[in-house]
């Protein structure tokens, strides 16, 4: 029990195919378009916490481009340092992808890097709202094969906080579970691991 509590945390491998779009049709859009157009060199994704910068990122790292997350988080030689490795990049012709919490000019970064973070390709990345986070709930659950009452994933979105890879992680524990004690997985046995947690 005590793994099965600590492996809370996405497992699947990341990809635009399993990606829930939601309202991103046309970010998603791009973003694949940046990865095989040799002629776009750089990409801004911003967005909240739980958008899904980290799932985007960590494909574009797959594809061996560099990678600069939140950039609201750099301190002014950090700022210095990423300014640096744009111009670099840009003298290079090589790609660069980097993500925020929002768009470039408001997050009160140097005004030289917000300037050169503006240059390409500005998209911003939305949140699924809760009936998109429980259709890929449910998605995600019919792909492993996982039987159960819909009341399991109301459950999950009434008590558990709302990020989607925290949520998905929480199902792969309890199927995990629910097979190790031979047991179907219900809102009860959902309580019971969670208690366990706390």
């Amino acid at each position: 029990m005590d793994q099965l509590l600590l492996n809370i945390h996405p497992q699947s491998i990341k990809s635009l195919e399993n990606f829930v779009i939601g309202e991103n049709f046309e970010t998603i859009a791009t973003i694949r378009h940046f990865l095989t157009d040799i002629n776009l060199q750089f990409f801004f994704l911003w967005g909240d916490k739980g958008s899904g910068k980290s799932h985007i990122s960590e494909i574009v790292k797959r594809d061996n481009i560099l990678v600069i997350e939140d950039i609201e988080s750099y301190d002014n030689i950090g700022q210095i340092e990423v300014f640096n490795i744009f111009n670099d990049y840009k003298e290079n012709n090589k790609k660069l992808f980097i993500t925020g919490s929002n768009s470039p000019n408001n997050m009160g970064l140097r005004s030289d890097l917000a300037s050169r973070l503006s240059w390409g390709l500005v998209y911003q990345i939305k949140v699924l709202t809760d009936a998109k986070k429980k259709l890929a709930l449910l998605s995600h659950a019919k792909q492993k094969g996982m039987l159960f009452d819909n009341k399991v994933i109301e459950y999950c979105m009434k008590h558990l906080k709302r990020d989607l890879h925290y949520l998905i992680a929480t199902l792969d524990a309890l199927d995990s579970w629910s097979l190790k004690e031979k047991k179907p997985i219900t809102t009860q046995l959902l309580k019971k691991l969670l208690a366990k947690k706390r």
